[in-house]
């Protein structure tokens, strides 16, 4: 039965990696489709290798997920606790994925594990949520707002006298080079993320110890887990920040990109904290385009994002809490 459990739980940590490849692809790949710089399936097929290739850079986010959050749980009740806060990330991605809504699959699956530890009466580490989790995530989209718009700004001056048909055609090609370093990002974030899921899990079934490296097997599985959802698409999500934020031209998505890129790279490499893609682009891609005029940026969808941003942890921690009750109920 324990063995069944680690199974069970491994393959829903895998499917909740699945769910963010979908959801999120659209980070890494919305603005080079709106602006026309790559084709759909080709912006796909690039996002999916380059977030495979993320996943092998580094492990200081996966080590963040694993130790930094959540105290390890033990036994049986510590896979229930991590199968409820993974159904409670997957079940608010398919929700603002229905809706087209940018929302952060890192802070579902955060907000999960934190109420379903809650729910098992389990330690929560508040410091290393508040440290790690909760000042990045209201950091990260402030700097990439600022550095968006500073970055434009930068881009405008140095072009400012360049032919405009010369200049947006040489910044579609820049695109894919902008476009696969977020790609690497994400993948370098977001698969590093389900790596410290399954590596909770592997410690409470005892095949490892805390503290280990994390198997081979365990990424290669991340990350190609995350490179199929990302290839399977994301498309509302897509409109949403191709379009509906702001209309792109290939400097502006350039701009962008290249920001959010420099953010998730600091993030990760500096400072093991596990940011969020959807928040770092969204914003940098307001910023980018405060620079044409801060009314050219709907900011009523901005406000309906950010208000996504902000309910995502609170609402699938309580989906990961009544997923633990009901777990319980049945199995405890």
């Amino acid at each position: 039965m324990d063995t069944f459990a680690l199974v069970v739980t491994i393959a829903v940590a895998l499917f909740f990696t699945y769910t963010n490849g979908f959801h999120d692809s659209a980070n890494a790949i919305a603005t080079s489709v709106s602006t026309r710089a790559l084709t759909p399936r080709a912006a796909l097929a690039m996002a999916a290798v380059m977030n495979l290739a993320g996943a092998f850079l580094g492990s200081g986010v996966a080590k963040t997920v694993s130790e930094g959050l959540i105290a390890t749980p033990t036994g049986g009740q510590g896979m229930m606790i991590l199968f409820a806060g993974l159904v409670g990330a997957i079940t608010w991605n398919m929700v603002t994925w229905y809706y087209g809504l940018p929302s952060s699959s890192s802070h579902a699956l955060f907000g999960g594990l934190v109420g379903a530890a809650l729910a098992g009466a389990s330690t929560v580490h508040w410091d290393g949520v508040l440290e790690k989790i909760v000042i990045p995530m209201v950091l990260s989209p402030i700097v990439g707002l600022v550095l968006g718009y500073f970055v434009m700004v930068v881009i405008l001056w140095i072009f400012r006298n360049a032919n405009p048909h010369k200049a947006k055609r040489g910044f579609r090609i820049a695109q894919t080079v902008s476009a696969a370093g977020m790609a690497l990002g994400h993948g370098l974030q977001d698969a590093q993320k389900t790596m410290g899921v399954v590596v909770m899990a592997l410690v409470i079934g005892g095949v490892e110890d805390e503290g280990d490296a994390i198997p081979v097997w365990v990424k290669i599985s991340c990350a190609a887990m995350l490179s199929l959802g990302t290839y399977a698409g994301g498309w509302r999500i897509m409109r949403t920040l191709g379009r509906r934020i702001i209309e792109l031209d290939p400097p502006q998505g350039f701009a962008a990109e290249t920001t959010a890129a420099g953010v998730m790279y600091t993030a990760s490499f500096m400072f093991q904290a596990p940011i969020s893609t959807t928040h770092v682009i969204t914003s940098a891609i307001m910023g980018v385009g405060a620079t044409k005029r801060v009314s050219a940026v709907r900011w009523g969808v901005a406000k309906n994002i950010v208000l996504g941003w902000f309910i995502t942890m609170p609402a699938a921690a309580g989906v990961a809490a009544l997923s633990y009750w009901i777990v319980n109920l049945a199995f405890g």
